[in-house]
């Protein structure tokens, strides 16, 4: 099974989100968070975070990129039920019970977007609001190989 983790490629995402994702920790789509919103909610860092940002499940900030990998049932699990307590603390869940099974589908949501694409593929997510409430659509950013010339330092290190 595949998911997504964070990733960041400059700082920027430090200073456009309220509440930046960590690098690394495993991202769903998240849309969810808008589902009752109005443009008068589309205001500063709360706009970039509705526009383009993935939802991570452990710290609950926001990332514009997320890369594919495989993903362990432990780490699996482990989203869920992060999850599961995020509506019930936040969301006002009746119970993690009965939160659970809504965040096993989002998280296997994002696993069949996931599963399609090869490991390190890019993601990228894009919100608008219409009149039948929020629409997503996502953007795929294939990773070709990087000739060694592009991420290599060339020279000496050695002061002659």
């Amino acid at each position: 099974m595949k998911l997504a983790r964070a990733i960041h490629f400059d700082e920027s995402d430090m200073r456009v989100f309220a509440r930046p994702a960590r690098t690394g920790e495993w991202c769903i789509a998240g849309g969810f968070e808008f589902s009752d919103w109005s443009e008068a909610d589309l205001a500063g860092k709360a706009r970039q975070a509705f526009a383009n940002g993935w939802l991570g499940v452990e710290t609950f900030g926001r990332v514009t990129f997320v890369a594919v990998t495989s993903i362990e049932p432990a780490e699996r699990d482990a989203c869920i039920e992060a999850l599961a307590t995020h509506f019930v603390e936040i969301y006002g869940a009746p119970s993690l019970e009965a939160a659970h099974g809504v965040a096993e589908r989002e998280i296997d949501d994002m696993a069949d977007l996931c599963d399609e694409h090869p490991a390190n593929t890019l993601l990228t997510v894009s919100r608008e609001l219409t009149e039948a409430g929020v629409r997503e659509a996502y953007r795929v950013i294939d990773v070709t190989e990087a000739d060694l010339d592009q991420v290599a330092i060339h020279g000496s290190l050695d002061d002659e």
